[in-house]
């Protein structure tokens, strides 16, 4: 399955603005809320971060971090210390961005907040074997739960294709 099939399966929309566009940064709206009335947003910028876009100042980066190169630095009396940061592991290539992002968003936000999907198009795995276990007493199964099974199936198979971005 290519990006954009992935994409168009989890409902992923680009809500870019042209300034943005016009400066290498792509905003991705998932179909889950955060809060009342806004929707998550994540974004890919050319410069290699790809960071949450949910609250104005507090915008965070999901790239994975790595600890630095060491570097040195020389104290008075002559003595030198060696130090290390932790930085964000850039990543270059647009696609891998948009697959990294991808993975990230399976992990932390369908997987974990399942419960907040927009319009309840995306079923939790729970609730979704609860309701097989309800259709299978009554020996009734409706076609909305076979299609329920591939959505989380394809969606399972997504995520562990992804494996390879899992920090």
């Amino acid at each position: 399955m290519n990006l954009k099939e992935q994409m168009q399966l989890l409902q992923i929309e680009d809500v870019s603005t042209p300034r943005q566009e016009k400066n290498g940064t792509v905003v991705w709206r998932l179909p889950i809320k955060c809060g009342k009335d806004k929707f998550i947003e994540v974004a890919s910028f050319k410069t290699g971060y790809v960071r949450n876009q949910n609250g104005g100042y507090t915008n965070y980066q999901l790239n994975k971090r790595c600890e630095s190169e060491p570097e040195y630095y020389q104290l008075a009396n002559g003595d030198y210390r060696k130090y290390t940061t932790r930085t964000c592991k850039l990543i270059p290539n647009e696609k891998d961005r948009l697959e990294y992002l991808i993975a990230y968003c399976l992990k932390n936000y369908y997987i974990k907040n399942a419960n907040q999907v927009a319009e309840g198009k995306y079923v939790s795995k729970w609730e979704h074997e609860w309701e097989l276990e309800r259709q299978l007493t009554t020996r009734v199964i409706s076609p909305k739960i076979h299609n329920l099974e591939n959505k989380l199936a394809t969606i399972e198979r997504i995520a562990n294709d992804r494996n390879k971005w899992n920090g």
